[in-house]
């Protein structure tokens, strides 16, 4: 196996190779990454069971091959090497597989030891599952709308991932974790139908991440399988199993009352009052009047703090003991300069949102207030 690449290409996918593969793993195998170099194209995959990367680059085949590396490792060499084209090929070296990587024109080279492909994990085949397609801006708004949103209890895995589902014509993603709900729903008019399916969020961050706001993200949802295909990257994922919870009767049909404030001087009152916070309780109160929002920190061994902020609201005082992380990681995800909650009274849920509405929300469920 003999070929020369760019390095910069290279660095490119192995970075997202990265990502995916896992380090802790007692199968070592899964802490590299195959190469399948064929036809002047180098195929790379990565794997930790769950998520499944793949993506081809052009390169330059002298022998053709295959073989797996160990991915870390690799992408330190890269970062050492400087830019220009490198050569990869595979010698064998004291009864053992090495990789020799050598710089073309500077006088850089290394050796790193390979391992076969043979109990490298087979990837199920798309070839005939039925996609369909989402804008990528679209889908990656939605993702990053959710996804921070799922439980970390893993006795409770049914909500360790982003609910999909189709309504109508619109694509709807969901995530809970009991105390709170994160919703996005859009009109991208897809026509074929798919089983509602729980998906990981790794694999979701990753396509957030990589996908370019232009063009589609072609989906798949089929035999307990998430695939996703964009760019020259194929990615797919094993479904979580279990009943997602029935999420529509947490959010409210009608809330009589709302409130107003700016993002930003919210996000700078909710970064004065955590300083403050017992983060493990997280707990902080909301003060509602006319014209003004107070964000005051419940006492602690640290002290307390205390912010006031203009507010639009019509209606009596009231006091909300929330979470201060669940305002504040929806509120770096919604695009809007102005924000709006919406609620009933102080232990029932209250619905944040943009300002004006968009197409997404997020429901949050009050603390005790003591």
């Amino acid at each position: 196996m003999k070929f020369i690449f760019d390095r910069n290409s290279m660095i490119n996918e192995i970075s997202i190779a990265q990502e995916i593969i896992s380090t802790k793993s007692n199968l070592s195998i899964l802490s590299n990454v195959l190469f399948i170099a064929q036809n002047n194209t180098l195929t790379i995959k990565a794997t930790d069971i769950k998520v499944n990367f793949e993506t081809k680059i052009p390169v330059e085949i002298e022998e053709e091959g295959s073989t797996t590396i160990y991915c870390d490792k690799f992408m330190t060499i890269l970062s050492n090497l400087d830019e220009g084209e490198v050569k990869f090929e595979i010698q064998q070296k004291d009864n053992q597989t090495v990789a020799v990587i050598k710089h073309l024109i500077k006088s850089e080279k290394y050796q790193l030891k390979c391992m076969s492909q043979d109990k490298f994990p087979e990837f199920p085949e798309a070839m005939t599952v039925p996609f369909f397609e989402v804008p990528a801006k679209e889908l990656k708004e939605m993702i990053n709308q959710t996804s921070f949103a799922v439980s970390e209890d893993e006795t409770r895995y049914f909500m360790n991932g982003v609910y999909f589902e189709r309504k109508d014509y619109r694509l709807v993603l969901v995530a809970t974790d009991g105390k709170r709900l994160a919703y996005s729903s859009k009109n991208i008019g897809i026509t074929s139908d798919f089983p509602s399916a729980i998906v990981h969020p790794k694999v979701l961050n990753i396509v957030a991440k990589h996908s370019s706001d232009e063009g589609n993200v072609s989906v798949a949802i089929v035999d307990k399988m998430i695939f996703f295909k964009f760019s020259n990257y194929e990615m797919s994922s094993a479904l979580l199993d279990g009943q997602f919870p029935n999420y529509s009767r947490v959010i409210p049909e009608n809330q009589s009352y709302s409130f107003q404030v700016e993002k930003s001087d919210l996000l700078r009152a909710l970064k004065g009052t955590s300083s403050m916070v017992d983060k493990k309780a997280g707990r902080i109160f909301f003060t509602i009047n006319p014209g003004t929002l107070t964000v005051i920190s419940q006492e602690s061994d640290f002290g307390d703090a205390e912010l006031k902020m203009p507010c639009q609201y019509a209606g009596e005082e009231v006091t909300f003991a929330l979470n201060y992380r669940y305002v504040e990681e929806p509120l770096k995800v919604i695009g809007s300069d102005r924000i709006a909650f919406e609620f009933t009274e102080p232990m029932k849920a209250l619905t944040l949102r943009s300002e004006p509405a968009g197409d997404s929300f997020h429901i949050i469920m009050p603390m005790q207030m003591n």
